[in-house]
């Protein structure tokens, strides 16, 4: 009976173990989320899985092209996290002009949105603490150009790493 003790003691023991770095890692480093629409494509497709990297970011600053995930700044009047791409930096004037993004007055290559958005959006400069974000889809994206600026402390991290469906898997790179 002592053996199947020390045998239940260590398995116990390696399960809590086990339990508190998963819990350790989700809370404080990397975390799985998948997508719930349209506002990413053609990037990302509903139902795609990613890993999002919830601590280096915040050691190397974000760029723009990082695909973020943040809770929703209370002008968006949702509830949920969302997930867009940053666009503008703290302190860049951003414009969008006959479907054309500007930042400080240069024209944005955009080579990973499939169309051009249909409406514009008047010069305005970014904050210190805060991004502007947009949704690759941009005919299809509720972002700052309806709810303003992004608090860089609602972000909860990058996409780095697109892990379903088996056939797309990859690491997500800014652009």
């Amino acid at each position: 009976m002592s053996e199947l003790k020390r045998f239940l003691r260590e398995w116990v023991g390696i399960l809590v173990i086990a339990v508190v770095l998963s819990l350790v890692v989700r809370t404080y480093i990397a975390e799985a989320r998948w997508i719930p629409s349209e506002s990413m494509l053609p990037t990302l497709k509903i139902g795609d899985h990613l890993i999002i990297d919830k601590a280096y970011f915040k050691l190397s600053g974000l760029h723009r092209g990082d695909i973020v995930v943040f809770k929703a700044p209370p002008s968006a009047q949702k509830e949920e996290d969302l997930i867009k791409r940053v666009i503008g930096l703290p302190g860049e004037k951003i414009a969008v002009k006959d479907g054309v993004v500007y930042i400080n007055d240069q024209e944005l290559s955009e080579s990973y949105i499939a169309e051009k958005p249909n409406t514009d959006f008047a010069a305005i400069t970014i904050p210190e603490d805060k991004v502007f974000v947009m949704g690759d889809n941009r005919n299809n994206s509720y972002d700052s150009r309806f709810w303003g600026t992004l608090p860089i402390e609602n972000i909860i991290g990058k996409a780095v790493f697109l892990y379903y469906p088996f056939k797309d898997v990859g690491v997500l790179l800014s652009e």
